[in-house]
């Protein structure tokens, strides 16, 4: 899934670390969440989205397909 985990936590100056921590998670979840090898749960986008103060699709494109 994409996302702007990155380019957000970038434009506040933090560091994987800090964001970690501020959200409840380790630095290597974010690190994951970053580089799309892993897709937060639902709780956990809602808290990224809250921190950053977007909507949680503001945040995460899933790409869907249109079947």
């Amino acid at each position: 899934m994409e996302n702007q985990v990155t380019e957000r936590r970038s434009e506040r100056g933090l560091s994987q670390g800090e964001l970690a921590e501020a959200v409840g998670v380790t630095r290597q979840t974010i690190n994951s969440i970053e580089r799309e090898r892993y897709d937060p749960s639902l709780e956990l986008a809602f808290k990224l989205a809250t921190y950053f103060d977007c909507r949680v699709d503001d945040l995460f494109d899933p790409k869907l397909n249109d079947e």
